[in-house]
């Protein structure tokens, strides 16, 4: 039976954080959150919540040139069509800052009604059960907290080049970028990941030049090749400049911008450079090497399908375990941590049926098997369908995208699959429940689907997986 006596100490309010917070509180324990940040995190208040607003900002931007092929133009007060829609950096970003400023303020009126506790500051773990706060008011004295469960979901921060050390005003990390006043001219994107492509697609679409410099031979690397393909076609087709194969050496400060180096001994003149080339976990500083707690090479904290670390009473959620860098993950891990260390039924973390999506334009989202997967399985049997010859496709304007899907031989169970399109991230849902449930082609496309619908292309790629028995 768990009571008041029960004290969780949480370190970190980010999604593994606060979700973990919540279960805590309805399981009767008393809880209390230590964040120096602010409620939300870096993930609310530095880099998933303002990175999605600046993308939909751009995508704003680019739904007026699809209306221009639809035959819908804006004019001016003398009736003339107008050619350029123009970004207002300062505006955009004022709005985005106080977006994500109003979603932390939201958690911290959850957390509050429920009873978590919450002081702004650093926590160190000491022991086991025993938890340092020191809060960040120069009036608030440092207090040892007992704990008879610890989560530690510190998250993860940007990983820096030395030859590229970030400045706040022309050398910038993603958390840096909502400071800007005006529109980079010329960006250089140094890192063609997930962060890297999606913040070069956003600043490109508000009108900014970008040069992506990737060190692979295509964007996106670890991806679904089809999809990466599709993605980086896009981005030279709309004007960006793609750089494969090239590795930034360092980044150096002229009088009007930057200069990047390449390893190859070429060098990209920009007005900004933005470094995306990974994070590194946020586990330094808190004692958990001198409490016993396992640490991979890379500072990851390494954790079971229960959120355990290696000493008893301490679990890790989110971006500082390395499980998945994704905010729902984190918080999943963040319940599943508490449902466990307060006795609560649980079913451990199943990362096979996990949605992921990557914000570009259009949008990538997978789940389950990839096609490395796929191809390295002879009982596997996948399909492709282009967009383009989607009805509602069509009369939205959308040429690029597709929807693939997996499923095993035989059975006709779905395994994963790939949507790429416009809200690609609301149209993986069904597939996601398909892999978590173990669907089978036959029963998806058995599942009506309104016409005409980007998600008929989904039952139409189950019906021509149709396994015969």
């Amino acid at each position: 039976m768990i009571t008041r006596e029960t004290s969780v100490v949480i370190i970190g309010g980010g999604p593994g954080g606060y979700e973990a917070a919540l279960v805590g509180a309805q399981l009767g324990a008393d809880v209390t959150i230590i964040e120096r940040l602010g409620l939300g995190g870096a993930a609310v208040l530095t880099d998933c919540v303002p990175s999605k607003a600046l993308i939909a900002t751009a995508d704003y931007m680019s739904d007026f040139e699809v209306a221009g092929g639809l035959g819908v133009h804006l004019t001016d007060h003398e009736g003339d069509v107008v050619e350029d829609v123009v970004a207002q950096p300062q505006l955009v970003n004022e709005r985005i800052l106080s977006l994500a400023a109003a979603q932390s303020e939201d958690i911290h009126g959850s957390l509050t009604d429920v009873g978590v506790r919450f002081i702004r500051g650093a926590g160190r773990v000491t022991a086991r059960d025993r938890v340092v706060a020191r809060p960040d008011a120069p009036d608030e004295a440092t207090q040892e907290l007992a704990a008879d469960v610890i989560l530690v979901a510190t998250g993860a921060t940007p990983r820096i080049l030395p030859s590229a050390v970030p400045d706040g005003e022309r050398i910038l990390t993603w958390q840096q970028i909502y400071s800007l006043t005006e529109l980079p001219e010329r960006l250089v994107v140094i890192g063609s990941g997930v962060t890297g492509a999606e913040l070069a697609q956003a600043f490109l679409g508000l009108g900014s030049q970008v040069v992506l410099v990737s060190s692979r031979d295509h964007v996106l690397p670890g991806e679904d090749t089809d999809a990466a393909t599709v993605i980086e076609e896009v981005f030279r087709k709309r004007g960006m400049e793609v750089l494969s194969r090239a590795r930034a050496a360092g980044v150096d400060r002229t009088e009007s911008g930057v200069v990047v180096r390449l390893e190859d001994g070429r060098t990209v003149v920009g007005s900004h450079a933005l470094l995306a080339v990974g994070a590194i976990p946020a586990t330094r500083g808190l004692g958990l090497e001198e409490v016993g707690v396992d640490l991979t090479d890379s500072g990851h904290i390494t954790v079971d399908r229960v959120s355990r670390t290696s000493v008893p009473g301490i679990y890790a959620a989110g971006d500082c375990t390395g499980v998945l860098p994704l905010a729902s993950v984190a918080a999943m891990q963040g319940r599943i941590a508490m449902w466990h260390a307060l006795g609560d039924a649980v079913t451990p973390l199943n990362v096979q049926g996990v949605a992921a999506t990557i914000f570009t334009e259009p949008e990538i989202a997978t789940v389950g098997i990839g096609q490395v997967a796929a191809d390295a399985e002879p009982d596997v049997e996948s399909v492709m369908l282009p967009l383009a010859r989607n009805p509602r496709a069509k009369m939205q304007g959308i040429t690029d995208g597709f929807v693939k899907l997996f499923c095993r031989k035989g059975y006709g169970t779905i395994l994963g699959g790939v949507v790429v399109a416009p809200k690609a991230s609301e149209l993986i849902h069904p597939v996601a429940l398909a892999v978590q449930n173990r669907l089978n082609v036959d029963q998806v496309a058995s599942t009506i689907t309104v016409y005409p619908s980007l998600s008929g292309s989904i039952a139409e790629a189950a019906r021509q997986l149709h396994q015969s028995q």
